[in-house]
């Protein structure tokens, strides 16, 4: 009798119900897309930050940042001697090997820093500037002039002569070949050959980066030169989003001696037991090395700027309370509307109470149609909400991410600001990143809006059956005639 009386009112009521269905429709799907919108933006910013620290990196350790000497710290140098061989001049190069920002920790903060409490795994790596000088002198020739004076010596001009020089820079990175799923190396895929093998610690091979391979016309079975050291590129890696770490991967160990930076680091990268827990592990760490400055994920999300900050902040805010405005004026426009429906069939009503039907019953009654008028609401809201997330997906434009370089929020001893200038926060400080924006719906997302259309057609029933509880046969009787 329910499901039959259900069936034949909504049927009568067609029109009316699909008014209340589209205005729960269209909140429902607003919350789709505005969620699934906030949902690409955090991927998007997972995706930033995986290309800036690696696979499976939580935070990374580097030297707490020391105050500038009064010299103005280490700059390089370059000596060529100038001589040469009849008109051309022999072809001289030189170049410097630097430790980026010339700040390193040695390499047993690594094992001081897995031993701290919630670390799950940590792992060192050697951050490197190259600038290589190649070029020759040339002899200049004098020529004599007729003329001048007996007691005046000869006269003439220095013709030709100078200086022909190339400068090349490129960055290096020191990896530990022994943990291969951490550094920046793991935000790379290879592309050609391979990469390095775990008993490689002290082999002369390398893997570059395919930009850098393209440019210099670099490839497998190829070899770099580094400080006058050979070594043979096995495998040529491409970043999966944004750019690169460095141009250049070496293992560890060879990237030491090239810097004569032996059992030198620049960087710690971690791995937390528990991702949601980086309060705790961050304070373990500066207890166990305490004149380091530790970058979580979270302080480098702080220093991500450009259309994606701006997008995603526009979503949380902005997209969340529109979308909770609309949703609850969907609500209170069903509410009313089913409550103005119900008092158009005070006759029908009453009757069926003087029929023996009861206030419960009459109530039950009505708020079974709000619920299935809800649930044909949140259907169309979630073809409207999925054909609205795909539109975001196919047609959505690209966003630029931009990190400051001011360390964002990394801490040093005593919980200070700091950020160093060497590791994560130095390396990526002038990078640009560009990422497509998605709107990825999950299934909990579809669950939700299920709830939001049940929640919605109670909301519509409590109107309306709070209205049909308070007829009374009379009421129907009196508008008989």
């Amino acid at each position: 009798m329910f499901f039959t009386y259900l069936r034949r009112e909504l049927r009568r009521r067609r029109k009316s119900a699909l008014v209340v269905a589209s205005g729960l429709a269209l909140g429902i799907a607003l919350v789709i897309v505005v969620n699934a919108v906030s949902t690409g933006m955090g991927r998007a910013q997972d995706q930033v930050l995986e290309s800036l620290y690696g696979l499976g990196t939580d935070m990374t350790v580097t030297k707490a940042p020391e105050p500038p000497s009064e010299t103005g710290g280490e700059r390089p140098r370059f000596r060529f001697d100038a001589r040469g061989d009849g008109e051309d001049g022999e072809r001289q190069s030189s170049d410097r090997v630097m430790v980026q920002g010339f700040q390193t920790l040695d390499a047993a903060t690594v094992s001081a820093v897995a031993k701290a409490d919630g670390v799950a795994n940590a792992v060192g790596g050697l951050s490197l500037n190259v600038v290589k000088v190649d070029g020759e002198f040339s002899r200049g020739q004098f020529q004599q002039q007729p003329g001048g004076g007996r007691n005046s010596g000869p006269t003439g001009d220095v013709t030709g002569g100078g200086a022909d020089f190339s400068i090349d820079s490129f960055t290096v990175y020191g990896t530990d070949v022994t943990h291969p799923a951490m550094g920046p190396l793991s935000s790379s895929e290879i592309t050609d050959g391979r990469g390095f093998e775990t008993s490689e610690t002290s082999a002369k091979v390398a893997v570059v980066d395919s930009a850098y391979a393209k440019e210099k016309k670099l490839g497998t079975g190829d070899t770099v030169t580094v400080s006058g050291t050979k070594f043979e590129i096995i495998g040529v890696a491409t970043a999966t989003s944004g750019d690169a770490a460095a141009n250049v991967y070496l293992p560890l160990a060879q990237a030491q001696a090239l810097a004569d930076a032996k059992d030198k680091i620049t960087t710690v990268y971690v791995q937390a037991d528990d991702a949601q827990g980086l309060g705790a592990v961050e304070a373990a760490v500066l207890k166990a090395v305490p004149d380091a400055t530790v970058t979580t994920s979270e302080d480098l999300a702080d220093t991500v700027s450009g259309s994606l900050s701006t997008a995603s902040g526009l979503a949380e805010t902005v997209g969340r309370w529109l979308s909770v405005v609309v949703l609850a004026a969907a609500f209170l426009v069903a509410g009313l509307l089913t409550s103005s429906a119900v008092a158009r069939r005070v006759r029908e009503f009453g009757t069926l109470k003087a029929l023996g039907w009861r206030s419960r019953r009459v109530t039950g009654q009505v708020v079974g149609e709000a619920v299935v008028t809800g649930l044909v609401g949140g259907a169309l809201g979630i073809g409207l909400g999925l054909a609205g997330a795909w539109a975001v997906t196919a047609f959505g434009p690209s966003l630029t991410a931009e990190l400051g370089a001011s360390g964002g929020g990394a801490r040093g001893p005593g919980g200070g600001m700091g950020g160093g200038p060497g590791g994560a926060v130095r390396e990526t400080a002038a990078r640009t990143l560009d990422v497509v924006l998605t709107a990825p719906v999950s299934l909990s997302m579809i669950t939700l809006a299920v709830g939001l259309a049940v929640t919605g057609g109670l909301v519509a029933g409590a109107f309306g059956g709070w209205r049909a509880s308070r007829l009374r046969p009379a009421d129907a009787l009196s508008r008989v005639a």
